[in-house]
């Protein structure tokens, strides 16, 4: 299958404000990155909260700048200069879905305004034609036209997700990130959200980035899975490998603490201790060395290499070398 996105050695870092001394410190929010993503496919990222998750969608996004690394989108890389032309012609290709449906939507415009800007702004449609689209893709998610001369705001969580899945596909793009689309949403919404998007992603031969630490959403919807720890990519594999033949201590840790997964699955079981390091402070060689329940010495001074189980299955960690 041929990709749709390819990152190579992707790293985003920031700079902590001067302290008393005047110096500042580094703090990496993606580190080494490389990851392929391909055409028709749902790749999920899942890891704890901080490690680096959104701020990946992000940088793919060009919603912040990245340190190092190529970002390739059909065969262009999006991180070397891109005029205004470029950059209207990548985001007509590449949307977004944002964690929280309340702050995604601006509160002073009506969904009829949200919906028609991007169309507006980015193509040369008659009026007539703009809302044909617009009330196409509105049906698309469960709504109807009378929305459109409403605000946000007189819409429920979930009605206003589906809003905003309807505005990052009024230009039927190629490529959708969604970055928690569901964790802000009543449980019982999560499940049509979820529905809504596997069926978007047949009916529209979607690609998706699904980022989520909900792990039983990941099992539900996506095709692969990598797992991120501290900026870094520890285990990627296709969804049966990483849930029934899990490799990595830290993919161990995270299954071992959704109860209905624990069930299914009776291999080892991890708990985590510690908590997550701050990026202001990495630890030195394997990231994880600070909460794994097997680190050798080697793994407090070493980076792990890369190791392939299967074709589609490989992780980073010494107890396989």
């Amino acid at each position: 299958m041929e990709n749709l996105v390819e990152i190579k050695n992707l790293e985003v870092k920031y700079q902590t404000k001067k302290n008393l001394f005047g110096q500042m410190r580094d703090i990496f929010a993606v580190n080494g990155v490389s990851l392929d993503i391909k055409k028709g496919e749902i790749l999920a990222i899942a890891g704890e909260s901080g490690c680096g998750k959104s701020t990946l969608a992000k940088a793919i996004m060009k919603l912040v700048d990245s340190s190092s690394g190529e970002i390739f989108v059909n065969n262009k890389n999006i991180l070397s200069v891109l005029n205004r032309e470029e950059l209207k012609a990548f985001y007509q290709k590449v949307q977004m879905i944002f964690q929280n449906p309340y702050s995604s939507l601006n509160p002073k415009m009506k969904i009829g305004e949200i919906l028609r800007e991007p169309l507006v702004i980015n193509t040369s449609l008659t009026s007539e034609e703009i809302d044909k689209i617009v009330e196409e893709k509105l049906e698309k998610v469960g709504l109807d036209k009378n929305c459109l001369k409403l605000y946000p705001h007189e819409f429920s969580g979930g009605q206003r997700q589906r809003i905003a899945i309807a505005r990052s596909l009024i230009l039927s793009p190629e490529f959708i990130i969604a970055d928690e689309p569901v964790s802000a949403l009543d449980v019982s919404i999560q499940a049509q959200i979820i529905n809504l998007l596997k069926q978007l992603k047949e009916d529209f031969n979607l690609t998706f980035l699904f980022i989520s630490h909900d792990l039983s959403v990941i099992k539900y919807l996506s095709d692969r899975i990598a797992i991120m720890y501290l900026g870094e990519i520890v285990e990627i594999g296709n969804t049966e490998e990483i849930f029934t033949d899990p490799k990595h201590p830290y993919t161990k840790a995270l299954l071992s603490a959704v109860p209905e997964l624990v069930s299914e699955n009776k291999k080892e079981k991890i708990q985590l201790t510690g908590e997550l390091p701050s990026p202001e402070n990495l630890p030195a060689g394997c990231k994880f060395h600070t909460r794994c329940p097997y680190v050798m010495d080697k793994c407090k001074c070493e980076n792990p290499n890369t190791k392939e189980f299967t074709p589609t299955h490989n992780c980073k960690c010494f107890l396989y070398e």
